[in-house]
């Protein structure tokens, strides 16, 4: 029960007021509370569309879970090792090549929509980063590096050639008596792409926490939450530059 019995935001992706979201992360890897963990980790450089690139660090243990569960279109491991090294590597390429460790999710639907058709293509910025980051000076010496090899996820979320369809619209929150109903074309990280009487809508399913899911009727396919064009914000999800 939350101590200040605060009412949730409709827009919430994580069903929590913002006091008890800044609890839940009290104690979390990824917001960087904690340097004890032995476990091995390894570096990743992430990419989510044209001019969207991202590292990170994920445990060793999780495999590419971490990526999938981010939504990342395309990936490849940079080195692997204990966590302290892990976040000195991150944070090397944030102040040598200016690569961002976190990319709201609204900037990835934005660019799903302009994705290359090409597995080549896709891993062709991560390629060219990952041989500018091996050659930096400066790596910690227990953190050992791995060779690019890109992972593609477009055929495993059903985007692109796979038959997900362009999304045109993203549903930024669930409310009472509202329905979204459609059919199921892509998933990636979080997010369901939904055939709709309105086109292809991006439901979020963060913000589902608490709300019902029903069998739609006969003929479905009706959207009656507030709802935001994709479209226009292509060009604005788009990163000035990495290097």
């Amino acid at each position: 029960m939350c101590p200040l019995g605060a009412a949730v935001p409709g827009r919430s992706t994580g069903a929590r007021c913002e006091e008890c979201a800044r609890l839940d992360r009290a104690h979390s890897v990824a917001a960087d509370t904690i340097a004890d963990d032995p476990r091995p980790y390894r570096v990743y450089l992430a990419w989510f569309g044209p001019g969207l690139v991202k590292v990170g660090i994920t445990a060793l243990e999780r495999g590419p879970a971490r990526l999938l569960e981010q939504g990342a279109v395309c990936f490849s491991w940079l080195g692997g090792g204990p966590l302290m090294a892990a976040r000195r590597t991150e944070e090397l390429l944030r102040a040598a090549l200016g690569v961002p460790d976190r990319i709201p999710y609204a900037r990835k639907r934005a660019v799903r929509a302009v994705l290359p058709g090409t597995e080549a293509e896709r891993a062709a910025e991560i390629a060219e980063l990952h041989g500018r980051a091996v050659a930096l000076g400066g790596w910690p010496e227990a953190l050992t590096p791995e060779p690019f090899r890109a992972v593609d996820h477009v055929r495993a979320f059903g985007l692109g050639e796979a038959g997900g369809g362009t999304a045109v619209a993203e549903v930024t929150e669930l409310a009472g008596g509202g329905v979204v109903e459609g059919e199921l074309v892509a998933a990636a990280g979080p997010d369901l792409h939904l055939a709709t009487g309105r086109g292809v809508v991006v439901l979020d399913t963060r913000l589902m926490t608490g709300w019902g899911l029903v069998p739609a009727g006969a003929g479905g396919g009706r959207v009656d939450v507030p709802v935001r064009a994709l479209r226009a914000a292509v060009d604005e999800g788009r990163q000035e530059g990495l290097f």
